[in-house]
């Protein structure tokens, strides 16, 4: 079988399990569980791959939700990427049942490809990427060592295949003060609040004065008791986001400063906490990116390689793509003014549209995967590329 018709067959394995595949999408979306609680989603998305000859281990690198599912011992070994968290109140308006489902359908046709070629594919259940950064913790654990390259498709108001993502992470502070009687006896009590709002603003003064692709956005999460008592306790959480981890450690400490300020002011006590884990910045593989863009162009989606100047909020596949060559690909599943993380997107990433467009996604993604399994030159290209950017 030529490289054409064994790619040819390898999309046919996805629509002839279309109907199974749609199902398993539906109730994802039907379904949904918030970071690291996706018990019964990690059970359907494991099952189907066991179903499906793949040998899975769960739970891995002490991540209840977590698995590793593969098919096939050689080399190269080709990774694609689950996720299915859902939006606290949202829930899938990320669309992480598609990107599931599309990880799951170009799992079970590359299988095609590598009883063919050699080689092997993976399917990493990768739970919390919208809170707790599981593909992070999963690579500090080493779940990623000897893949050769991974794949990860994710849905949005636009598309294009380099998909950017900037380095983040998370600040979690507190202010002790002294409450008081608001009325008759505030000049005994410290406000906490005082000093948590003197740092908010602190930190809007502050945003005039970093790169341009940096952000910093956070909400208050304890503003007090009751408006008749002054404060004696608040709580934030803030993100803090660069374009590259260098520049996101020089601001870190800037931000803290405006909280260390406002302490200072108040008489209040600070307290923080930087998570343990951050979201890496995207490293984009240009030589798998446009296989990529080839494949989808043979099944008739005509997608740009994209602007390697726009950002698209942050993503512990960034974490991945600093381990091995990987791509991420965003593509169209609703109008560009549809925004991701919005009630209007979860609607969208439950249509038999949006299912099309992702398998045809898991399409091109498997096709990729046969390239390379098909091609040592290409396997050698990718590598190269990725030692030269690191």
């Amino acid at each position: 079988m030529d490289i054409r018709e064994l790619k040819a067959a390898v999309a046919g394995e996805i629509d002839n399990r279309y109907r199974q595949l749609g199902k398993l999408s539906q109730k994802i979306h039907a379904h949904p569980e918030l970071s690291l609680e996706e018990h019964q989603a990690a059970a359907w998305l494991a099952g189907y791959l066991e179903e499906s000859g793949f040998t899975v281990d769960k739970g891995i690198c002490g991540l209840p939700t977590a698995f590793r599912g593969k098919y096939g011992n050689g080399k190269p070994a080709i990774a694609f990427l689950a996720e299915y968290d859902a939006l606290p109140k949202l829930g899938h308006a990320c669309g992480h049942n598609l990107i599931a489902t599309s990880a799951i359908a170009a799992g079970v046709a590359t299988r095609r490809a590598v009883d063919e070629l050699g080689g092997s594919v993976l399917v990493f259940g990768t739970p919390g990427e919208e809170a707790d950064a599981g593909k992070a913790i999963m690579a500090e654990k080493g779940a990623f060592k000897g893949v050769d390259m991974a794949m990860i498709a994710h849905p949005g108001g636009g598309h294009r295949v380099l998909m950017n993502t900037l380095a983040c992470q998370t600040l979690d502070v507190e202010f002790f003060g002294r409450a008081a009687h608001a009325a008759s006896k505030p000049e005994a009590g410290i406000n906490a609040l005082e000093a948590m709002i003197l740092s908010y603003n602190a930190i809007d003064a502050l945003r005039q004065h970093i790169k341009e692709r940096a952000r910093i956005h956070g909400i208050i999460t304890d503003g007090g008791e009751a408006p008749n008592i002054v404060p004696a306790h608040t709580a934030a959480s803030f993100l803090v986001r660069a374009e590259d981890d260098e520049y996101l450690e020089s601001l870190k400490d800037r931000v803290i400063n405006c909280f260390v300020g406002a302490a200072a002011a108040t008489g209040a006590e600070l307290k923080y906490n930087w998570a343990e884990v951050r979201y890496a910045a995207m490293l984009n593989n240009l030589t798998m990116a446009r296989l990529f863009r080839r494949n989808m162009q043979a099944l008739g989606r005509s997608i740009p390689l994209g602007d390697t100047a726009k950002w698209d909020g942050s993503s512990d596949v960034g974490n991945v793509s600093r381990l091995v060559p990987t791509i991420q690909p965003l593509v169209a599943i609703a109008p560009e003014e549809v925004l991701i993380h919005s009630p209007r997107f979860a609607e969208a990433a439950a249509t038999a549209d949006a299912l099309q467009i992702l398998l045809d996604a898991a399409k091109a993604m498997a096709m990729t995967a046969t390239d390379l399994l098909a091609s040592p030159e290409l396997v050698e290209k990718v590598r190269a590329e990725f030692r030269k950017s690191m």
